[in-house]
């Protein structure tokens, strides 16, 4: 019997709260046909080691250096046998119902490239960006200059988190969030997987967009909660912030150069730039206190 599912997860330095996600991997399985995959990239906590023996049935990929998130589920997929494949973060924590019910509904609607999940944070509130809108240069300014968050529930200034569609609603969306994301194989064989010129950040909404140029659907199932303690492999790391910004100009880049004109183009960057700046401006006062705090 061919496996029916494939369950990729990408670590990096978290091996504690991979072994929860695996924990709850285990449990979410059922009686469905699955394999799972970590690809870890060139940890320091000693990952593989602390976890391997624990988890017997978990093959394990280890790269020599952080090749990034994107060239590490490709990795992944690979190796993978599975009919759908599952991208998952190592800091989730899945419920017992998500595995199954996105196989299902993929079983149910042919047109399905690839499925999301409702997500929610430690502190149980929902993360906006279980559901997107594609990036397109409207959306993208209201984001940048913050627009979206001043009318969160707005059809037209919150296009880039779909402010308007309920959050435990199951709906057709743009994008999906990489965190939790199943693709059906033969349509990740068509695609050809991640772009792997982003290292961190953008890839998820890049696949989606490419998911539906094929001619699939992307599907938010709000029916489905998982828990996402999110950016714990990044946390501290003022490199994050280069490489998310760096990662919307990438795909400012592939997707609009051609498009739009020269003026527009600039101003995004302007933008991107002002965010960036105001992100790292952050970072450093932040720090500042926290050194304060412990003198």
């Amino acid at each position: 019997m061919s496996l029916q599912v494939s369950i990729i997860i990408v670590n990096y330095n978290v091996k504690l709260f991979l072994e929860q996600c695996l924990l709850s991997v285990r449990n979410a399985i059922g009686l469905l046909q699955t394999e799972i995959i970590v690809v870890d990239n060139c940890s320091s906590d000693e990952s593989i080691e602390y976890l391997s023996s624990r988890f017997p049935d978990v093959e394990f990929i280890s790269n020599k250096e952080n090749v990034g998130f994107a060239k590490a589920c490709n990795q992944g997929a690979k190796q993978a046998s599975g009919n759908f494949l599952l991208f998952l973060n190592p800091d989730t924590i899945i419920s017992e119902n998500s595995i199954r019910e996105c196989y299902d509904f993929f079983e149910k609607n042919n047109e399905c490239g690839a499925t999301g999940v409702r997500m929610i944070n430690g502190d149980g509130e929902f993360l906006r960006e279980s559901k997107r809108g594609f990036p397109n240069p409207a959306a993208s300014f209201n984001k940048l200059m913050g627009l979206s968050k001043l009318f969160p529930r707005s059809k037209f200034f919150s296009t880039y988190y779909l402010g308007h569609i309920k959050e435990k609603e199951n709906n057709l969306v743009p994008v999906l969030a990489g965190a939790f994301m199943m693709l059906n194989r033969k349509v990740w064989e068509i695609i050809k997987g991640f772009d792997e010129s982003f290292f961190m950040y953008g890839e998820d909404i890049d696949l989606s967009y490419r998911v539906q140029q094929a001619g699939y659907k992307n599907y938010y199932l709000g029916s489905i909660t998982i828990t996402h303690l999110k950016g714990k492999s990044t946390r501290g790391n003022k490199k994050q912030i280069d490489h998310f910004y760096g990662a919307m100009k990438i795909f400012v880049k592939k997707h609009y150069s051609k498009k739009k004109s020269f003026l527009f183009i600039g101003l995004l960057h302007m933008g991107i730039e002002l965010r960036k700046y105001l992100a790292m401006l952050s970072y450093y006062v932040c720090k500042c206190f926290s050194v304060s705090r412990n003198k």
